[in-house]
């Protein structure tokens, strides 16, 4: 953090408020009137909060040089190696394989437990986007199947989605959130499936299953059919399962070991193993050798998979360097004292708090991405934020996930896609998504702050 003595001058604590509720302003201007890309939205909000609040022009600049280098540094491997492995799981038909296994496991009346689970494994290394797209074939031919409406069974996988795309690792959301607080992404896989699987239950099965009674809505006849895979290049379930789980196995035993034997001979080797970038690396590369090359891919057509997902990292990289870059500028103004000041004189818990500014900003701005970032930013340039346990930083950043997820509604755009692939008006969609949004957040930082208790 900058010594906020080397400023030309102190700002006041009006200048500084004044500095933040403007920069605010022209981001909600800026993200919603003008429709400028998120990414220049935050970097030009971050540059009127430094001039507003007195900042020089050179802090200014380093603020912005910080916080880009500093951010990406620490996140934008992840991304791009869960980027590349997500996509070899898609096109391998691991996610079908998942899905159709766990559906004949739990049998056609508990299928909605089985697509709420898929859902959550799944988006874990695959973007929510095309986790969706491959899995509600699944789902909507089980509605026809058993004539049941639509949302008895998409609402469940809907929610395992969002689940695994807000809370749990190697998704970006939680790395992002989990390198501007500065916490192992261990603590954060433990709390984000804690937090992630009560959330799955209550918005998928349980209210998957109300407003699929309640509301009848019928197969959209664009996507009614289930896309057939060649049995031969079916990668097998255990496989499937045990490599998704790969990196997060060796992150948390890193942390396991370290607590429990840090003196051990093998502790170095596990250290090496756990880092999360090594555990990625090392997942990508079986996924490559058994969902890839073992079954009929050649090492070409794994390139060219491989190249085009880091396509779409470039925006989430570019946008949470952003974040990066507003958490500096709040430290380096000051403001982060001030929201300091105003957290401690009102009393409320630091996970509360991360929940409140999460939600202010998802209803405003909409993304669940920036949603996460800004809060992030804001929560990560408090005083004292670094001196909490790992355990209360992962229910932090728990937290803030939940709190971008909560009321999605016309400014995000997995309304739209939800009400588009299901061929369903807009007040339907907010009776089904938004609602299970909402449980979805609400019901994981719920969870977050009763561990926070312990921690």
């Amino acid at each position: 953090m900058y010594n906020l003595a080397l400023l030309d001058a102190t700002a006041s604590t009006g200048q500084l408020v004044f500095a933040a509720l403007a920069g605010l302003a022209v981001l909600l201007i800026l993200i919603i009137a003008v429709k400028l890309h998120a990414m220049l939205s935050i970097l030009i909000a971050a540059c009127v909060i430094g001039f507003l609040s007195g900042m020089d022009i050179q802090t200014i600049i380093d603020s912005v040089g910080e916080g880009i280098g500093s951010t990406l540094k620490s996140i934008a491997l992840l991304i791009g190696l869960g980027s590349m492995f997500g996509a070899i799981l898609e096109i391998s038909g691991g996610a079908q394989r998942i899905a159709s296994t766990l559906v004949k496991w739990f049998g056609e009346k508990k299928a909605a437990w089985a697509l709420g689970i898929t859902g959550l494994v799944i988006a874990m290394p695959v973007f929510f986007d095309a986790g969706l797209i491959i899995l509600i074939p699944l789902a909507l031919s089980l509605a026809k199947s058993t004539k049941r409406s639509s949302l008895y069974y998409v609402i469940p996988l809907l929610a395992g989605l969002a689940v695994g795309h807000a809370f749990i690792p190697p998704t970006p959301g939680p790395i992002l959130v989990a390198s501007l607080l500065g916490v192992d992404l261990s603590y954060v896989i433990v709390v984000g499936l804690v937090c992630g699987i009560v959330a799955m239950i209550l918005a998928g099965p349980v209210f998957g299953s109300f407003i699929g009674n309640k509301i009848f809505v019928p197969i959209p006849s664009n996507v009614a059919e289930t896309p057939e895979y060649e049995e031969s290049k079916l990668p097998g379930f255990g496989a499937v399962v045990g490599i998704i789980f790969i990196p997060i196995i060796l992150i948390v035993i890193k942390t396991i070991a370290n607590v429990v034997a840090p003196e051990s001979a093998i502790m170095p080797i596990l250290t090496f193993l756990g880092e999360p970038f090594v555990a990625l690396s090392i997942a990508t590369i079986v996924a490559m050798i058994i969902l890839g090359i073992r079954h009929g891919y050649t090492r070409e057509e794994l390139e060219k998979v491989m190249s085009k997902s880091l396509e779409p990292t470039g925006m989430i990289l570019l946008v949470t360097a952003c974040g990066g870059v507003l958490k500096y500028m709040l430290q380096s103004s000051g403001l982060g004292d001030v929201i300091g000041n105003a957290v401690s004189s009102g009393g409320l818990p630091m996970v509360v708090v991360a929940f409140i500014i999460a939600v202010l900003v998802r209803l405003s701005v909409g993304s669940s991405t920036v949603a996460m970032t800004m809060a992030a930013g804001i929560v990560a340039a408090i005083p004292g934020i670094g001196e909490l346990s790992p355990l209360y930083l992962a229910c932090c950043t728990a937290a803030v996930a939940g709190g971008a997820t909560v009321c999605s509604h016309f400014n995000d755009s997995g309304f739209w896609l939800v009400k588009s692939l299901l061929q369903i008006d807009e007040k339907t969609t907010l009776k089904s998504w938004t609602v299970m949004e909402t449980i979805v957040g609400a019901a994981g930082f719920v969870v977050a702050l009763i561990i926070s208790f312990f921690a």
